[in-house]
């Protein structure tokens, strides 16, 4: 007789918090009529987490550019004022 395939693989493991691989696995335990009432809602809390997990990834990355785009912005502005206080420099001389 061959065991029954887990619903949880590798990439489940990893990307799951440990408390809900828990709970699946608590789940896949109990009696066929059991599961059936619990799998769907069990799903939906899966696919909520995963799809939390892919909008936080995606602030990070947000966040992530944000902060380059601004170092980016502060180095221009300094230059702009290093040139702006240069020429004002060689007006002032000029005068």
């Amino acid at each position: 007789m061959v065991p029954a395939k887990s619903r949880f693989d590798d990439q489940d493991t990893q990307e799951l918090p440990r408390e809900l691989i828990d709970l699946g696995r608590r789940i896949e335990s109990l009696p066929k009529s059991a599961q059936k009432d619990l799998e769907s809602c069990f799903d939906q809390v899966v696919d909520c987490v995963r799809r939390r997990r892919r909008i936080l990834n995606l602030v990070q990355e947000a966040l992530s550019q944000l902060r380059l785009d601004i170092k980016y912005l502060m180095f221009d502005l300094e230059m702009t004022r290093k040139e702006r206080d240069e020429l004002q420099a060689l007006l002032d001389d000029q005068e």
